[in-house]
This record gives structure tokens, sequence and C-alpha cells, in this order.
């Protein structure tokens, strides 16, 4: 007998806190929760039948997998296997893969024990995020709801279904496209997969019948007071007298508290009421991220329910063409996040993994984020809310037909909604663009906007983060807040569309192309240059996604015996897409009228034709191309800058270069000192100064002072490094430049310099040294570029194909031409007046190769611009760029003509590889082969 009342002891005890495994977390007071999280049965519903056979009524035994929640079909290993092999096709090239995919309806199944202490309480289903759409039922009973959210929360009121004891919840899951609302992030097999089950929390909630469902705070400071809007349910069929109890506090800085008498009318009450600010403010931002807790109660007939909700005091505003927080002029260092977690295809849940993600940002001198067509979890508002994070969020949209699809537009308008109730409140909550390069019904765009603006002015809003619609884009509309864009009507704000075209110069800014801008402007998805690969990086993939793209890039390179250079094509590609991230960076800096950059991206992107645009891997990993420290020299709160005319100079002329400083610290500079140097080779003094006692202003401050430093002292050709620091600060930048001697002695050797092929192949068979440069026209070949590939030679696969040169710059054929392993500015003119040689086509080993040019990945030729191989009885190099034109005012050709001379004019000119004379015209256009 005791035996057996032990046993119903045990079993009331189970009763009243939940079935044995479910897991409790911590609640508000006056609620209850039942963790769902472990395993449910499961069922997939391939044939979208499931429904119709009532498998919500059928027994458990007929959901016959496991599945763990929170999880997804694809962490279970459940769908379809991929099939998909390896190759250089486009198919593969796309994006990363899912090594198990499945689009449709699933089905989840769970025995739940709901307590006594549960009875006559509001009872309700928190699921954290799905795609897409979620139907419940209980005990065979369908809930009338449905979630559709992609950014918030599924929630189902299961209090008329769930009485103490045990219960059957039971939900269908379905993935699949709802509504047309283009391609964005939020539903995209680029990065986020389609993933099908539920992330984050997912769990039981009681509360009184009587709660707070939502609390929204505004902060009031010019009326010295915080406004706040409860949401009160009262879940009875009567009135019923209650208080509403408000307190705020942050740290030892506590509010009045405001104690409220309401009466709450069945159904929803809201309710407006205010707490006075009676002590001093401490302000959010990214230097000091202050926040403050409400604490709201509703309390009746003795029962309690408490919500609390984090906020901060932060003024988002704008004068002119500048943003402020804070009364303060605001610089958005800024990156892209397009939901690119390849372990998981969904991102983190969890604080934590947010945590980490704004922390490396921080690291390389970011202070925000813009989430490209998505909006991220709780998690992510929290992490940003404590590190100071600016964050731009998005609707889940990339559409071409913006206000002409119903029921598109009418989800958009309730995702709205959803969006400000659930992460409304979060001081990092700062921006908010529709959508991704919308298109369509542009009004209808900045009718959704004035709306929101309307009934929340917490942050800044934009219609669209650009547009190619036409007649929009390139100037904001009276909508906007603040605008993006990559060009206004007046010239570009990005390089992208300049670095390629125009001879490098570093005085330069786009205050033109901002000029009379009616809103601060932000510069669109600047970057975008393509990073060779890192093999290394193919066994970080031990989750869901199959690197297929990257095996098949490493599968060429062997079949070519070109693997052993894949590190070298990451890492020479890399360092001129830093240098180039840089510029763009330093001459938006340098612009008054800009207020932002958004890179895309400081990490890849390893979707749309795997845009491998990073500094960082898809993992935010260093690829080992800059330290943190030294990327943020030129991204940080307060960067030195110079403006100086070209990279190139003779020893006769003098380096002038004014100083300014991009100032968005937190306060202005006072009577501090501004250091510059200019040091050359084994970092000898070349020369030096001082500005002392400036103050430096917050903004964009041009300093009084220049440098002028006199070359004549450097007397060979070299890179000389000027670099500006303020004195007993971390803040300091470098340039480089190069310089060449005036004047270059003549080359006296027994070497034919000609440009004409004919030329060339009859002094080699006479067995002469030959230095063949060809008019570029001449050549068959690829166009020579500077800049490498834009974002993907996948996704725009008609551009001229290149990746930067690599080569050696200890090779003696440079011993008098200083270069570093990769493109710097110095070759500028020497890549523009260029054509690249693939070497498979004419017959050439690549053993020839002593300049190469790197291939895109997609189709990794042997490519080169110098090469060297014996011909008939002679001794060959090649030059396909141009160092024969106009040499008088182009130093740098005429220096690289010099040194190849020199090189050939020594012992160390001996070619191992031998190219057969009956293929040599093969290089050149029209050429009749023999």
């Amino acid at each position: 007998m005791m035996k057996k009342l032990l046993l119903i002891c045990l079993f009331q005890l189970i009763l009243s806190s939940g079935v044995l495994g479910q897991e409790k977390s911590k609640p508000e007071i006056g609620e209850e929760e039942i963790n769902l999280a472990g395993t449910w049965s499961f069922r997939l519903d391939s044939l979208n039948t499931g429904e119709q056979e009532k498998w919500y009524s059928r027994p458990g035994l007929f959901f016959d997998q496991k599945i763990k929640l929170p999880g997804t079909t694809d962490d279970a290993g459940l769908g379809t296997p991929l099939k998909l092999k390896p190759a250089l096709t486009r198919e593969v090239m796309l994006h990363l893969w899912r090594k198990h995919s499945y689009i449709g309806a699933a089905w989840y199944q769970k025995e739940v024990i709901i307590p006594a202490s549960w009875n006559n309480k509001q009872v309700s289903l928190f699921l954290e995020r799905v795609i897409w759409q979620t139907d419940v039922w209980v005990d065979g009973k369908k809930v009338n709801a449905q979630g559709e959210s992609l950014s918030a929360a599924h929630h189902f009121d299961l209090s008329a279904f769930l009485k103490p004891g045990k219960h059957t919840i039971t939900l269908r899951i379905d993935n699949s496209k709802k509504y047309d609302i283009g391609d964005g992030h939020a539903y995209s097999a680029e990065t986020q997969i389609i993933w099908n089950g539920v992330i984050g929390k997912l769990k039981l909630i009681s509360r009184p019948e009587a709660y707070l469902k939502n609390i929204q705070v505004f902060t009031e400071e010019n009326l010295k007071r915080i406004k706040i809007v409860s949401e009160i349910e009262n879940s009875l069929d009567k009135q019923l007298k209650s208080t509403l109890n408000l307190s705020a506090i942050n740290g030892q800085t506590k509010f009045k508290k405001t104690n409220i008498p309401v009466l709450l009318k069945p159904g929803e009450n809201t309710i407006v009421s205010y707490i006075e600010i009676n002590a001093p403010i401490k302000k959010w931002d990214e230097f000091n991220p202050s926040l403050y807790h409400l604490s709201a109660s509703v309390k009746y007939a003795g029962a309690t329910h408490r919500k609390t909700t984090s906020f901060g005091f932060r003024t988002l505003s704008s004068h002119g063409t500048q943003l402020l927080i804070n009364d303060r002029p605001l610089f958005l260092r800024g990156t892209l996040e397009c939901n690119i977690f390849p372990l998981t295809g969904y991102p983190p849940m969890e604080e934590e993994g947010w945590k980490k993600i704004f922390e490396k940002a921080k690291a390389y001198g970011l202070n925000h984020l813009r989430f490209h067509s998505w909006c991220p979890p709780e998690a992510a508002f929290e992490a940003a809310d404590k590190l100071g994070f600016y964050l731009q969020v998005e609707l889940p949209a990339w559409s071409l037909k913006i206000g002409k699809n119903q029921l598109a537009d009418d989800f958009f308008d309730r995702e709205s909604g959803r969006m400000i109730r659930y992460y409304g409140n979060h001081p990092s909550f700062c921006f908010w663009s529709m959508g991704n390069e919308m298109q369509g019904d542009m009004k209808w765009l900045s009718d959704q906007v004035m709306k929101l603006k309307s009934s929340d002015k917490r942050r800044m809003y934009t219609t669209t983060s650009y547009t190619f619609e036409k007649g929009f884009g390139d100037w904001p509309v009276p909508a906007d807040d603040y605008f993006i864009t990559q060009r206004s009507k007046k010239g570009w704000v990005r390089g992208q569309g300049v670095f390629d075209v125009e001879m490098p110069s570093f005085n330069k800014d786009y205050a033109k192309s901002v000029d009379s801008l009616p809103v601060p402007i932000v510069t669109h998805e600047i970057g975008q240059y393509a990073v060779y690969p890192n093999l290394n990086e193919i066994s970080k993939y031990t989750g869901v996604l199959s690197p297929a793209n990257f095996i098949a890039v490493k599968a060429d390179l062997e079949k070519k015996n070109m693997a052993a250079l894949a590190d070298d094509f990451t890492n020479a590609s890399g360092k001129l897409a830093v240098l180039l991230y840089k510029e763009e960076i330093e001459r938006a800096l340098k612009t008054k009228g800009i207020s932002g950059i958004q890179l895309l991206d400081l990490h890849d992107f390893p979707g749309q034709g795997t845009a491998l645009v990073g500094i960082l891997d898809a993992f935010w990993d260093s690829k080992g191309l800059i330290k943190e420290e030294d990327f943020r020299k030129f991204c940080a709160p307060v960067v030195p800058l110079i403006r100086f005319e070209k990279a190139t100079y003779t020893n006769d002329e003098i380096f002038k270069a004014k100083i300014e400083v991009a100032n968005f610290g937190s306060v202005p500079l006072k009577n501090t000192n501004v250091v510059w140097q200019v040091r050359g080779a084994d970092e000898a003094l070349v020369a030096s100064g001082k500005i002392s006692d400036v103050n430096i202003n917050l903004g964009n401050s041009e300093l009084e002072g220049e440098i002028n430093a006199s070359l004549t002292k450097v007397l060979s050709a070299q890179k000389l490094t000027v670099k500006v620091s303020i004195e007993n600060t971390a803040y300091n930048n470098s340039w480089e430049i190069w310089v060449y001697p005036e004047k270059v002695d003549e080359v006296v050797a027994d070497v034919v310099f000609t440009k004409d092929y004919e030329e060339a192949l009859r002094a080699l068979e006479e067995g002469k040294k030959v230095l063949l440069n060809p008019a570029k026209e001449t050549i068959k070949g690829v166009e020579g570029k500077f800049v490498q590939v834009f974002w993907s030679p996948v996704h725009f696969p008609n551009q001229p194909g290149t990746m930067g040169l690599l080569m050696d710059p200890k090779h003696p054929v440079f011993e008098h031409f200083p270069t570093d392993s990769h493109t710097n500015w110095q070759w500028w003119d020497l890549c523009k007046k260029s054509t690249t040689l693939e070497l498979d086509s004419i017959g050439l080993s690549p053993s020839s190769i002593v300049l190469r040019n790197i291939d895109n990945f997609f189709k990794n030729r042997n490519m080169a611009s110098i090469v060297e191989a014996k011909v008939g009885n002679g001794k060959l190099l090649l030059c396909t760029m141009d160092i024969h034109a106009d040499l008088s005012s182009r130093p740098v050709a005429r220096q690289l003509k010099y040194s190849l001379l020199k090189y050939m004019r020594g012992d160390q000119f001996n070619p191992v590889t031998v190219w057969d004379s009956k293929d040599f015209k093969r290089m050149e256009k029209n050429s009749v082969q023999r």
C-alpha cells in the first residue's frame, strides 16, 4: 500500500511540473512553461495528402520516424539525398547544396501532460521560427489559427484544448512558397536553405486569465517621459478591475514607478500610459550601449502577470545629408548578413551565436549590419543591443512586382506589424528598409513607409535598398528618411563603376554625386570583388550543406596540375580585393555628405553563383588576407586620411598630400598632434613632419597643413609607405606609393626588342635573345583588366574573367621593378594596356610563366602576361603588357621594360620551356597557321 501511495505522489508531482523530460525555462511572474524541445514523432507528406487523410487523428505509431526539435529535416538527414556530382557546371556552382532536401508538408507529433495548476489558465503554443506555414491539432481537433510569418514567432491559443491531463499536439509545417515575395534571403536556396522544422524556442506557456500580451516602449525625452503602450488580454467574459504597474531601471538609475487602475473589458485592451523621467538619462550608442529595463505587471483578484522588455534612449535624426545619433554625426560602417550559416542553413537562435558575429565585425571596425531581405531572430537584437551595433532590418522581400500582387502585398503588410510588435523596442533596431532592390509599384512602397512612420517613429525608414526601377534609384523619394544607392543622378558613389576606368587617383570623393541630396545617403553594396575560393575551407563543411562548388574547383585544378597554386590564387586575388575595399571605404569617408557604407561583403556569400567577395570566409573566419588591426586603420570611428594625386612618381617630383581626419568617434579630439612619415625600403626615413595642437571636430575635418616630401633622395625604384598617425591614440593609417628614376640608362645588350611577330621569329631562328612586345590589339587573348571579376564569374559569365596578377617578387626579372606577389596600384596602367594570354590555346607550357594572370575559378585556364621560352635557336621573353608606347609619360612601363632587359642581359635568363616555332604565331590575331 505504501508503495502504491508513493507512486501516486510521484505521478502528482509529475503532473504539477509537466511531463517527465519536458524542461521548464525561466518564465515571467504569473507564467509557467513546458519546454517542448526534444524528440517528436515525424512523417513526411510529400504528396500533400495528410490533411485529407486525417493524419492528425492517426495513432502515434503512424508517425514512424523520430526527429529532434528545435531542428530541421536537414539536421535529421531526412529528405532526398544529394545526387549532384561536383563539376564546373552552372548548376553545381550556383550555391552550396543541401545534403538532404525537402520542400513540402511535414508532420510532427508529441504527447504532453498538462499539470493541474494550469486549470482555468490561458495556454499558448510558441514556435519561435518556422518556414513558412504552421497548422496545429490537439487530440485530433484543429486549432482555428494558422502561423505564416517568416520573421516572427508562430503563436497559437490552445486554452480551449489543453485541460489538465495527457494530450497529443500535432503540427503540420509546410515550407513551400506561399506568396510571391521574390528571391530574398528569408526564403531562398542561396544561403539560408528552405528548411522544414522549428528552430529556437518551442514551448507551452500558461498565464492568468488576464495577462500582458505585448508592451511597446517609446521614449519622449522632450516631454521628460516614457510612453508605454500595453496590450492586455482579458480572456474572461466579464469586466475586471485591475492595476497596471510600470517601472523602468538602468543599474542604479530608477524612474518613478507608475500604478494605474484599469478596468479591463473582455478581449483585447490597449492601454497608453507614461512614466515620468526624474533622473539623468544614459544614452545608447555604439560607444555606450546603455540599456534600460521596463517592467509591466497587471494585477487583479490576487493574480499577477508581469512582462519585461529592454529599451534604450537614443535619438536618430539627420541634418541635411548627415545622419545623427544623439545629435552627433554618425557614419555607418556596415556589411551585409544574407543569412549565411553554412553548418545549419539557418541563423543562430541563441545570443552567443550572434555575439560572435558582432564581435568579429567590431574587430574589423564595423558598427552596422544590414540584414538583406530578411529579419533576424530575437537573439540578434539582444546581442546588438548589448554591443552597440546599428541594425538595418528588411522585410522578407526582393520583389520585382511589389504593389502588384495583392496576396503578397497583404502578407508584407501583416509581416511589418509583426516585426514591430516583436522587435520594435530594441534600440539596435535603428533602420528599416522595405526590401532589397524592389521594383514595381513604387508608390505602394512609399505609402507603406508613410504608414509605418505614422505609427512608429523609433527608427529611420527607406523605401528600398536601391532599385533598378526606371525613374527611381538615383534620387530619394519624399517618404525616405535616408537613401541607399550605388549612384545618384549626378554620378557613382561606389568605386565598382570607377576603379577599372579611371587612372588611380587618391584625391577624389563623391561630393558631386551627393550634391543637393535632401536626406542622408548610405552607399549600396560597395565592393563585390571576387576572391579565389579558399579550398582549405572544404573541411569546415561538416553540417547540412555540401561545398560541391568548392570541390568542383579543386578537382578541376588537380586535373590541370594547378592545385599547388590554389592558396596563392586565394592570397593574391584577396590582397587585391583588400586594397580595393580600402579605397572604397576611404573615398566614402572623405565625402562630406555620405553617412555610411554597406559592404558586400566583409565575409563570403557562397550563393548566387559562388560569390566569394569577402575578406573573411562564410564562417566569419579570416582568410589571412589582412589583420583585424590593419583593417581598422581605414575602417574605424576615427580614420586619418590623405588626398594625393597618384600612386606612381619619378624621383624628380615632390610627393604632396593633404591630411584630413574622419572623426565619427564619441568626442572631438582637442589640442592633438598629427604626425606623418614617408619611409622607403628597409624603413629608411625619406621625410617626416608634424601638425601640432589641432582640434579635430566631429565629422570630416580637413587639417591646416600638408605633406611635402621631396623624392630626390630615392635613387632606385622603390615602394614607399606614407603613414599618418594621431599622437597618443591608436589611430593611424598608411598608403603605398612607387617611385622610379626619372632617367633610366639604356640597356646595351644582345637583345632584340620588337613589336613585330615576324621580326621576332627571324631573330629567334638566328639564335638571338628577343623581347617581344606586340601591340595588345594584335594579340589573341582576353582583355586586360585591373579590377578582378565582379561578384561571380558564374552569375555574370560575360565579363572579362581574370582575378589579378600572381608573381614572385624575388624573381630576378623584377630586380629593378619592385612589386608584391599580387596586383597593386602601380600595375594599373600596365594591366589596362594589355592582353592576357591563354597558354593552352597557343601550345605554351605553364612552366614558361613569369607573370601569371589568375583566371576566374569557373574556367581555371593557364593565363599569363609575361612568359619565357626557347624558340628555335633563340630565347624569348614575351610581354603582352604595353612597354613600348609613350614611355616618356609612362615611367612604370619604362621601368618594367628596363628591368626585363636587365634580366635578359644576365646569365639568369635561361628559359627551360621549349615552344614550337610552328605554334609561335598562334598568339597573333588573324594569323595564318603554317
